[in-house]
């Protein structure tokens, strides 16, 4: 049998007007009494996979044209949850507490739309659970008479897990334990499970990272295959791998990384041409010689799709023989890359370009700090210690200020706020919050990668071959109207809403810049914004103001730009039809997969993040802060620290003055007698009520001026104690 399910769902799409048995399908499809076996099994297959639903009388239909939508269950703590279609674009549905019937937090389901709203939000109801989302639980033990439970530490799963006593593998109460489901909840009853395994009392900082590493399902540690493998491209580049390659050895070339960075996949050289241009090189690892397709090495670096970040840890896509020796750019050793060499004019236009497999070797491995001590400080020490890389330090900088305001230029946006990092003790406790340092070095090699992506995705593009390219798409039309109407009051004018450009965003945030609103339309802007992924449709990246963009410069930490790598070499072949169709699908495959897998990655960083944020409060209950309102909604304010980063929230109950009323599109909460009015980028102050270790989350409320004042003077008299001491 050939026919194939893309062809069974088109044919159901534009020529089949209503549902169908399997028997009417199959007389539809002429299926041969031979293959009847194989076709219900793809009927069934579809249907699992949601692309067909059945009804009742046993029927088949398309679910979009019978008012059902296909797609994950978002459950919030408070019992409700949204239903996120698996067609693109298609909004989200709304299911209330009563709605979800048996589905938990991950399902994916199938949702009917019972009803739209005034505002066009459309609320519906579970019908069916196509695959469950979540197969075991991490969570904190808690022992009983009769049985024992596990309370989920991701609070979108709001049933806890009753453990049989014989399955407790004998934990004690309040470990965190992963619990495997043996029975799902039906007719209101919660799900059952056993614990496989006991990680420990989870205010052990290792214990902390195995959590959030067993929450998010995140693969630790490398299968034995994988270390055999990775064993093999050990040791140092022979002289059959440089054959055929560019020895660019005797050039000029160093790496610029934060002082803990051990994986340098990315070097850069530069030369003055004639006329005032320059000629950029961007050396990056040649991953793609040691990672091939098909092994096991391979298919562990698809499965993970990214490097996990944590303030104390790192789980690397690939093993370290590879991210931190073969494949990392280390000075003085022999190094296999991928090579840009670009000319530029002496305005940072491209004039010609390459790309080759090149050998080098690193001369430096330069710091951040050391770059800008010596671009800004003018360090002695440091320019007598790189006295042969100042004068290339110096032309970075002066391409590097050229790229950016070219970049600037056609439109790319810059949200400039500040970031935070985390200082941690030899204990992995949280010892101080401190804002991240942004210098000339960061934005010299941010304009350089920028600049490097760029220009292998138009690459790509003009080979007119199916690739893999970093999207960014332009915003909700409905949201930057919202924005337009906003930003009214403050005297500004968004030009262009209906079809927004990103130079008509660009110039909103320069108008801001310096005055009291910049913080609060900085923030509207950004939650305004789509999320950047990858995909094989080439429609440019809104937000940098790029019409082809891609991922070439981070092969070690990055899935996608691996497969870039490995475009490069195959675009210099003739592809068969047959093979075009076969890139075109496993590229397909591979950008849906790396979104899903970076944004896993981001919210695990995120809420390891959180936690040491919140360890870091532990002991501050009572103090009083200045801060800034990040976020506003019905049941209280977000606040954000000044000078600390850290967010918490003043509920609406603690807001004892008045009564106060959610206005949605103006992001504030106003009063209904005293018309005090709280928004987004307010400046307020504030005091720790309470910090939840177990929730993650830190409680406020609000303080008159009158209060910090006590406390700024509190705090100078017990400081200055401190100095005398």
């Amino acid at each position: 049998m050939k026919i194939k399910s893309t062809h069974v769902l088109k044919v159901m799409r534009e020529s089949i007007h209503r549902p169908m048995t399997t028997k009417e399908l199959t007389k539809r499809f002429r299926i041969t009494s031979e293959d009847r076996p194989r076709f219900r099994r793809l009927i069934k297959e579809m249907t699992q996979a949601g692309h067909i639903v059945k009804i009742k009388g046993n029927r088949y239909g398309i679910p979009e044209k019978m008012n059902l939508v296909v797609g994950k269950l978002q459950a919030h703590p408070n019992g409700y949850g949204f239903v996120l279609p698996e067609v693109e674009n298609e909004k989200d549905i709304f299911v209330s507490p009563k709605n979800l019937g048996e589905a938990m937090h991950g399902d994916k389901v199938v949702c009917r739309v019972e009803r739209v709203d005034k505002g066009g939000r459309r609320e519906g109801s579970i019908v069916r659970i196509l695959e469950r989302g979540q197969k075991t639980i991490v969570g904190l033990y808690e022992p009983g008479k009769s049985f024992a439970y596990v309370i989920p530490d991701d609070k979108r799963i709001v049933q806890e897990i009753y453990i049989p006593l014989k399955y407790t593998k004998k934990a004690k109460r309040g470990q965190a334990v992963v619990a495997e489901i043996t029975t799902y909840p039906i007719h209101n009853r919660n799900p059952e499970g056993k614990v496989i395994e006991v990680l420990g009392y989870p205010t052990d900082s290792d214990v902390e990272v195995e959590v959030i590493i067993r929450k998010y399902d995140i693969p630790s540690r490398f299968p034995e295959m994988v270390i055999k493998e990775a064993d093999k491209c050990a040791g140092s580049v022979s002289k059959r791998d440089i054959n055929e390659r560019l020895d660019l050895r005797g050039i000029r070339i160093f790496t610029i990384d934060g002082e803990q960075a051990k994986d340098f996949d990315d070097a850069v050289s530069i030369k003055r041409l004639n006329g005032g241009g320059f000629r950029l090189g961007v050396h990056i690892a040649d991953v793609s010689h040691y990672v091939r397709p098909g092994t096991h090495l391979d298919k562990e670096a698809f499965e993970r799709g990214t490097s996990v970040y944590f303030p104390n840890h790192v789980i690397p896509m690939l093993p370290l023989q590879l991210s931190n020796e073969i494949c990392s750019l280390k000075p003085g050793e022999d190094r296999l890359t991928i090579s840009l060499i670009t000319d530029f004019d002496k305005n940072g236009e491209v004039l010609e370009y390459e790309i080759q497999d090149t050998v080098i070797r690193s001369q430096e491995r330069l710091t951040y700090t050391e770059v800008a001590n010596i671009l800004i400080n003018g360090d002695k020490g440091l320019i007598q210690r790189y006295s042969s890389l100042i004068d290339d330090l110096n032309l970075m900088e002066e391409l590097c200020l050229k790229l950016n305001k070219k970049r600037i230029r056609h439109g790319s946006i810059d949200f400039d706020l500040p970031e935070s990092d985390i200082i941690l003790d030899l204990q992995g406790r949280t010892e101080d919050i401190v804002i991240s340092q942004r210098n000339i070095a960061h934005r010299i090699i941010e304009e350089f990668m920028l600049s490097a992506n760029e220009r292998v995705a138009t690459h790509l593009c003009m080979l007119e071959k199916p690739a893999i390219y970093r999207i960014h798409n332009r915003p909700d039309q409905e949201k930057m109207e919202e924005l337009s109407e906003f930003i009214i009051s403050f005297g500004y004018h968004l030009k262009g809403a209906s079809r927004i450009q990103a130079k008509a965003l660009q110039r909103l945030l320069n108008q801001v810049k310096g005055k009291g609103e910049e913080r609060l339309i900085n923030h509207i802007l950004i939650r305004s914004m789509k999320q950047a992924e990858y995909s094989i449709e080439d429609i440019g990246h809104f937000c940098l103001a790029f019409d082809h963009y891609t991922h070439f410069t981070s092969p070690i930490r990055r899935y996608p730009d691996l497969a870039v790598h490995r475009l490069l070499r195959e675009k210099k072949r003739t592809l068969s039809t047959a093979r075009l169709e076969e890139l075109k699908s496993s590229l397909s495959e591979i950008a849906q997969h790396s979104s899903f897998k970076e944004r896993r990655a981001e919210d695990a960083e995120r809420e390891m993040v959180d936690l040491k944020k919140v360890q870091f409060m532990m002991d501050k209950i009572g103090e009083k802060y200045e801060g800034f309102i990040t976020g506003v909604t019905a049941f209280g304010i977000f606040v954000e620290l000044k000078d600390v980063f850290v967010e918490g929230l003043v509920h609406v109950t603690s807001m004892k003055d008045d009564y106060y009323i959610y206005q949605e599109k103006e992001h504030s909460l106003i009063g209904e007698h005293t018309r005090r009015v709280f928004r987004v980028g307010d400046s307020v102050k504030v005091k720790v009520e309470n910090v939840s270790l177990e929730k993650k989350d830190i409680d406020f409320s609000l303080i008159s001026n009158r209060d910090m004042r006590k406390t700024i003077n509190r705090r100078d008299r017990r400081d200055r104690r401190k100095n005398i001491k």
